[in-house]
């Protein structure tokens, strides 16, 4: 079994990966794991993760948020720990704000908007959740995400981005890659974009488990 050292050195380098696909952009977006039953990982305030260092990581007590070391977490580590107790099934939450993603984040109707343009977002996410815009690191921005994440992969948030879940690094990296891509269709092909029909959407969360 990996010493919580250990596990810090791969919570940092998937930090920098979070970075290497331009998730990020300097202080913007935090990452967490639950590296076992009792405790989670999730980055320090202001803390930009394409530097990441094993300095910058904030241990906490999953069940009421109590700090294991002196690392002040960030201030959206309410709706990590939230999110990661309300699905026992997923290990990771990313909260990101990559451009096109944050962009559709910041548009009049884009929670009306047909996002399965691509085939990854019906087979890797499913349905996408949308909040209302609410003061980072309060009390109701948790309370809501922590909710649209009990039931989605993937929650837009009005002008701050959007979070996804993952059962690993690899998962929620994808997913975010993934949703940033078809937010980028959607942008750029603008009224000429054409989604996916209702059939072929449909098949693809039969295949991938989510049901329709």
């Amino acid at each position: 079994m990996k010493s919580l050292a250990a596990k810090i050195r791969l919570f940092v380098e998937n930090c920098h990966r979070v970075g290497a696909h331009d998730l990020v952009r300097c202080s913007s977006g935090n990452l967490s794991w639950r590296v076992d039953a009792e405790r989670m990982l999730v980055t320090a305030t202001r803390t930009w993760l394409p530097e990441l260092t094993a300095a910058q990581v904030s241990v906490l007590r999953l069940r009421d948020g109590a700090q294991l070391n002196p690392v002040k977490p960030s201030v959206e580590a309410g709706f990590h720990r939230g999110v990661l107790l309300a699905r026992p099934d997923m290990d990771v939450a990313l909260h990101f704000q990559s451009p096109f993603v944050m962009t559709l984040s910041c548009c009049a109707g884009a929670e009306k908007k047909n996002f399965f343009v691509i085939p990854e977002i019906p087979y890797y996410i499913g349905a996408i959740a949308f909040v209302p815009f609410l003061q980072p690191g309060s009390d109701a921005l948790a309370r809501a995400v922590t909710a649209a994440l009990g039931a989605h992969d993937m929650v837009v948030m009005r002008n701050h981005g959007a979070t996804t879940v993952g059962k690993n690094f690899d998962d929620a990296i994808q997913k975010a890659v993934f949703f940033e891509l078809a937010c980028q269709a959607i942008v750029l092909a603008g009224k000429e974009l054409r989604a996916m029909s209702r059939k072929a959407s449909d098949f693809l969360q039969g295949e991938s488990g989510r049901g329709v």
